[in-house]
Order: C-alpha cells, then structure tokens, then sequence
C-alpha cells in the first residue's frame, strides 16, 4: 500500500475499466436464449486486462481466473456493463476484480449478473515476469477489496501447495 523504493504507489482509480458495454446480439446465445457463459467470461478477461496493463505500465498475462459466480443470465436484448478495477498488486502479479451487470437495450433497470477475480502477472518483451507497482487504494470499498484480495491470494498458494503436495504422491 506504501511507495516501495522509487515506485510510486497506484490509486485504484488509474487503471480501472469503468462502464464498458457491449451489445448482446442473436449469436450470442445460446439454445435458452440466454447469453454463453464463455463469451462474458471472455470480454471479462479483456477488460480486466486493460486494468492490469494500466496499473503495470506495460504488458500483463492472465495467470489464473477464479471464484467466477454467475449470479443471473443475460438475455437477448441485454446490453453488458463491465466494471474491473485492481484489488491488490503483490511483487509480479495483481488481482483484478470484474463486475458485470446487465440491463435492458434502452436503459432500465441493473441487474448484477456476475462477478469474479482474474490473477494478472506483468511480463517483459521475452515473457519474463517484471515488477509491478504497489496498488494505494482510497475509499472505504477500495480498502475491503484489498484486505478480501490478500485472504483469496493466501486461499490460491495453500490450495497450490496442497495439490502439489497431493500429485507427488500419485502412482503412476
């Protein structure tokens, strides 16, 4: 949360993607004629990469996309808006959280259809992971996100480590 070294620490608000839409049309449906789970997971990922490119200053790779909740469908004439904004940013690597609500074409009113935190790592030109700079979040919400993202990255290395742990115990 503190500048580090020379590094300037980040306010939430430099990076985020706020209020982007997207139209839903007939090929985004599927035999419900609710929209495919795939394809908002999909633009998710786009937006929380603005996000995370942004706040690193440069290139970010999506390292691992967890806790997605669909929470309600989106349906044939929707519009998508999509919120995404750093949590938190460790030595390499950053949590984004999205939030998508849905409306319908014309206005009218949100209705939250999904949320989920993608882990973003920040590489050079050869792939190589790079540093990324602190994350200074500011209102009361910024600072829940941030406190929530350090109990989920812990959550995500115990859960690495355990299954590690159990595929080395594995038979061939």
């Amino acid at each position: 949360m503190q500048d580090i070294g020379d590094v300037p620490a980040k306010p939430v608000s430099h990076s985020a993607v706020r209020e982007q839409v997207y139209m839903v049309f007939p090929n985004d449906l599927n035999a419900n004629d609710t929209v495919f789970g795939g394809q908002i997971m999909a633009l998710m990922d786009r937006f929380a990469a603005v996000a995370a490119d942004r706040h690193a200053g440069g290139v970010c790779v999506t390292a691992s996309v967890d806790a997605v909740h669909f929470i309600a469908p989106a349906k044939r004439g929707d519009v998508l808006i999509f919120n995404c904004s750093v949590n938190r940013a460790w030595t390499t690597s950053m949590e984004v959280g999205c939030k998508v609500e849905a409306e319908r074409a014309g206005g009218g009113e949100r209705r939250h259809i999904l949320s989920a935190y993608l882990t973003f790592v920040a590489v050079d030109a050869d792939g190589k992971p790079v540093p990324v700079p602190p994350l200074k979040p500011e209102s009361a919400a910024e600072k829940h996100r941030f406190e929530e993202a350090q109990l989920r990255r812990e959550l995500r290395l115990r859960h690495a480590e355990e299954m590690k742990r159990l595929r080395a115990g594995r038979q061939p």
